[in-house]
């Protein structure tokens, strides 16, 4: 299994009100954009808002079916910051994930660690 990406669809509703995005389904977004060749190297699923969400909940149970979610793959069991549920290691949020995504790929790794400060 390679390392698989949920993410929200965009322009979802929340009860009456919407349309709306998820920003850190956004940064993501933005880094595929800027590193195409993820879609090729990771499993890309959207997902919608309204819960439960069927395929995070079947991989991790009901309690971890945020978005955005990375399941890491077999070939990548040992990364130490992952979580484990239902006996799937995976990262949750968009900046945790951003960390992987350039450690196992080698890409590049986000200015400032946790800021995008462009400053300095």
């Amino acid at each position: 299994m390679k390392d698989t990406l949920f993410l929200l669809e965009k322009d979802f509703t929340d009860g009456d009100a919407g349309p709306y995005y998820c920003p850190e389904s956004v940064f993501i977004e933005g880094i595929l954009g800027y590193y195409p060749q993820l879609r090729e190297l990771v499993g890309i699923h959207y997902v919608g808002f309204s819960k439960p969400r069927r395929p995070i909940v079947e991989l991790l149970g009901e309690a971890n079916q945020g978005c955005p979610v990375l399941i890491v793959g077999e070939q990548n069991e040992e990364y130490p910051e992952a979580q484990t549920a239902n006996g799937h290691n995976f990262i949750s949020g968009d900046r945790p994930i951003a960390k992987y995504l350039a450690s196992r790929y080698g890409i590049a790794s986000i200015h400032g660690q946790d800021t995008c400060a462009v400053t300095g």
